[in-house]
């Protein structure tokens, strides 16, 4: 039997989108999940940009339950349109924020690895960050302002995002594996950039069981184990058999300074600190997701 609430779900259209909405469509009776990118037929419309047309949706919606996974999470686009960055990561926050303490929902912001500063190896839920870039500093704008305005609020922290498969995947892995269909029999990876990954699935799927504990608060929520680009290269190429046929090069961030000048930690590796002591931490190995997490592309690959 489905749970008798409203979930509003914002920014719904990209590679996080598409799990939280299988997760939370098939436990909830009533999901509207919205975007400003209509590319699946279940999204409507919604800028969290625009406070009017955000509280006109609540208005008539009545969420129980909203989730803001609106952001725009490229790094290098961040740099160049500081502007378009705050105003979706931190004004938009403020919008569904307010919006969600007017309206008494719970609700759910996603945060980021990325703002802390790379000084330590790892990071617990109580480490101080330290965002360099205006990525970082935008979605740790955002997180400060929810655990200060929002009474019912759960923040949850995700590392190397992976998940969405080939369509919606934006991020490393897809990138990968587009070099390899492209006909690359050398890739060059980087082996100084340490993080956790964290598997769209496994996320999803931990926040609506978080969620239902009412333990608000803010999360470290990764996969078990951390690694460098260069480990998952390495998992990855196994797992689509090619490790004969393409060999992964190790280099430094400076190889690709270039394409990648937004500055980056050399450590974002979280630790789940929290959800483990309070016996709550849904999220499996990283080793384990990617083996899982593949097969889409193990599929796709060996139908050429």
């Amino acid at each position: 039997m489905k749970i008798d609430k409203k979930v509003l779900i914002a920014g719904c259209g990209g590679m996080l989108g598409e799990a939280v909405y299988q997760s939370f469509n098939s436990q909830y009776e009533n999901v509207l999940a919205t975007d400003i990118d209509l590319n699946v037929p279940w999204l409507k419309y919604m800028d969290v940009r625009e406070f009017d047309q955000c509280e006109k949706v609540f208005e008539e919606f009545k969420p129980d339950i909203v989730l803001n996974l609106a952001a725009l999470t490229d790094l290098e686009y961040c740099e160049k349109n500081h502007e378009n960055s705050w105003l979706t990561n931190a004004l938009g926050t403020e919008n569904i924020a307010l919006l969600a303490e007017k309206y008494k929902c719970t609700m759910v912001y996603i945060s980021t690895a990325g703002i802390f500063g790379g000084e330590q190896d790892f990071y617990t839920d109580f480490d101080a960050p330290n965002p360099l870039s205006h990525y970082a500093k935008s979605k740790y704008y955002g997180e400060r302002f929810v655990l200060e305005r929002v009474s019912k609020i759960f923040v949850f922290r995700a590392g190397w995002m992976m998940g969405g498969g080939l369509q919606k995947d934006k991020k490393f892995i897809n990138k990968l594996y587009k070099q390899i269909t492209a006909g690359k029999k050398e890739i060059f990876v980087v082996d100084d950039k340490l993080g956790t990954p964290t598997y769209t699935v496994d996320f999803a799927d931990a926040i609506s069981k978080v969620i239902k504990t009412d333990y608000y608060g803010l999360y470290n929520q990764v996969c078990g184990g951390s690694c460098s680009r260069y480990d998952v290269a390495i998992d990855f190429i196994h797992h689509l058999k090619l490790v004969d046929q393409v060999k992964v090069t190790k280099v430094d961030s400076d190889y690709f300074k270039k394409e990648y000048f937004a500055p980056r930690p050399h450590s974002e590796k979280l630790v789940n600190l929290k959800l483990e002591k309070r016996g709550i931490n849904f999220m499996r190995d990283w080793k384990v997701c990617l083996q899982e997490y593949s097969q889409v592309f193990v599929e796709d690959y060996y139908k050429k």
